[in-house]
């Protein structure tokens, strides 16, 4: 049965919170369906109960309206033209409850907003509104940072419980779980709130605080889901996944109980969190992870070179996987090289523990095959540089001393802290006609498989980019942090890739009654098969290949292997 199948399937259940997970899990589980009340329906909760409701959580409920529903009269209504200008601003989709940072996927899910929403401030707000949902079998949502691909941050006719006000963060020096002292070792960490940015992380921890914590690369993600859902980073080759960082969570059940998980408390629960998909075993309200030691700078490294033909890019390809296994297979690189359809491979990769002469040094033997041979042009020129890394999100920092890179939330009243990488705007809002990603073995690195790669490789970009996410598989990472990341949900296949391979598409932001939201459905469908014959070309090489949860296909057929592989059994026994 196809996800999209099981996620309709859900809809008949009783309470269950949203996440991949619970879609399967409680159909293995098999409850006695029975349909959720909806506002429609005789049982629908009155005035009065969502009055009472609103008494418990402090005033913060909210009835939600189409966040577009004024455009309708005119594009140039003032409330239509406000509305839109959040569409630029990832920051800003992310304070409007009832919008998404995705705007839907194409013959899937449409970004639409709950009926209410509980803007939780405190663990309380949380435990009332499961209560509610339950008590009066409404759908519930949860949403933290709300970039969720698969539309699991929003669901049409439901209760929300908006966690993005509880984003306090407190650094510990010698943090001890409960009920854990004699067993762990005091160790500096962080605790945040659900709702709190990895940007609000990274400024605490790494900015003002001179340490590192493992969190995802861009920076308006919600620490919650990503931890939950595994958390790659940009340098997860050295410092392993968020979810391995996870000392303790605070989570409400579906029964409304608070729950203090850890390896000591409910540990089947603690592990079902590390990985095991956001928001499927409860809401987290509060985490507290580890942190570590930073070095002296990170860098980066960026240049783009264009094959004349195909046959030279056939060979560019090959040339690279050679070069990646002999020089860059290691824990210093991380983040992505593209192969394009016009036969063009991009560079865009991060390193630590290299100084930048080092990281040059490292591109050398490559550069040189390319520049000595006329099959090749260097579009961008080769560019290597490095900042002392307790300003990798500084936008202060940026600012001054290496502008281009990172832009500022630009309202008046934004945190100053409030910095999101250039490129990351493509996000805003986006409309998925496609999205695959898979996990390349390490293995396919061994010499005698490598032309087989290359091959793969550049067969796929023949109908679609191809990304090679170098951060995202653990091969090549430090033995501590593979073994960490297999004591959690996430798919062990993640531990023995060298890469995940993203192929993607999509268009500018399409929700619901906004000026232009409409979708050429037919071309949109095109994309998405050219985008699936090209990840079925690195099937070929690499049958059975593990998928990401956050960043993987809404219809593929076989998500729980795929997902969790051999942990999927265990996930759906504890849930």
């Amino acid at each position: 049965m196809q996800r999209r199948a099981l996620l309709q399937l859900m809809s008949t259940f009783p309470l269950a919170l949203s996440g991949s997970l619970g879609r399967a899990a409680w159909a293995s589980t098999g409850p006695v369906p029975r349909n959720r009340v909806r506002p429609k329906d005789p049982g629908w909760p009155a005035r009065t109960q969502w009055q009472s409701l609103a008494e418990q959580v402090g005033g913060r409920l909210t009835e939600l309206e189409a966040p577009f529903a004024a455009c309708a009269t005119s594009a140039a209504d003032p409330r239509c033209t406000a509305a839109l200008a959040t569409l630029r601003n990832t920051f800003t989709l992310g304070d409007q409850p009832g919008l998404t940072q995705t705007s839907g996927w194409l013959d899937a899910w449409i970004s639409q907003p709950s009926a209410y929403a509980v803007a939780a401030a405190q663990t309380a707000d949380v435990v009332a509104a499961v209560n509610f949902a339950r008590t009066h079998r409404l759908r519930l949502v949860v949403k933290g940072g709300g970039h969720s691909y698969q539309g699991t941050s929003d669901a049409p006719d439901s209760l929300l419980v908006w966690t993005r006000h509880m984003n306090d963060v407190q650094l510990h020096d010698a943090f001890v779980p409960y009920g854990c002292g004699g067993s762990i070792a005091p160790q500096p960490a962080v605790t945040l709130g659900a709702g709190a940015m990895w940007i609000d992380a990274y400024d605490a921890v790494t900015t003002r605080g001179g340490r590192y914590v493992q969190g995802g690369g861009c920076t308006t993600v919600g620490v919650a889901g990503l931890v939950q859902s595994g958390g790659f980073g940009n340098f997860s080759k050295y410092y392993g996944t968020a979810a391995a960082g996870l000392l303790e969570a605070e989570v409400v059940t579906a029964d409304g109980q608070v729950r203090i998980a850890n390896a000591a408390n409910h540990a089947d629960l603690f592990w079902a969190l590390k990985g095991g998909g956001g928001g499927s075993f409860g809401i987290v309200t509060r985490l507290t992870l580890r942190t570590r030691e930073l070095p002296e700078e990170f860098g980066a490294v960026f240049f783009k070179v264009r094959a004349k033909s195909d046959a030279a890019f056939r060979a560019l390809v090959g040339k690279l996987v050679a070069f990646y296994r002999a020089a860059l297979f290691n824990p210093h690189w991380g983040e992505q090289i593209g192969l394009g359809t016009d036969n063009t491979l991009d560079v865009s990769m991060v390193f630590q523990g290299l100084n930048k002469e080092q990281a040059a040094q490292a591109w050398e033997p490559f550069l040189a095959v390319v520049r000595g041979d006329a099959a090749y042009a260097i579009e961008n020129d080769f560019t290597c540089l490095s900042i002392p890394a307790r300003h990798m999100w500084d936008g202060a920092y940026h600012r001054q001393h290496v502008p281009g890179f990172m832009v500022d939330d630009p309202r008046a009243d934004a945190p100053a802290h409030h910095v999101l990488w250039k490129g990351d705007l493509d996000q805003a809002g986006w409309f998925i006609h496609g999205y695959q990603s898979a996990w390349l073995p390490a293995a396919l690195l061994a010499p005698g498989d490598q032309d087989a790669l290359a091959e793969a490789l550049f067969r796929a970009s023949r109908h679609w980019r191809v990304g090679l996410h170098f951060n995202k598989g653990l091969a090549g990472a430090p033995a501590a942090e593979i073994s960490a990341a297999r004591d959690t949900a996430t798919n062990p296949a993640a531990c023995d890739a060298f890469a995940l391979a993203i192929i993607a598409g999509g268009e500018g932001p399409r929700f619901p009654g906004m000026p232009d939201a409409h979708v050429d459905a037919p071309a949109a469908r095109e994309h998405a098969r050219r985008i699936g014959l090209a990840m079925a070309e690195l099937q070929r090489v690499a049958p059975g290949a593990g998928s990401y949860v956050s960043e993987s296909d809404y219809f593929l057929a076989n998500w729980q292997q795929a997902f969790w592989g051999e942990n999927y059994a265990r996930l759906a026994r504890i849930k």
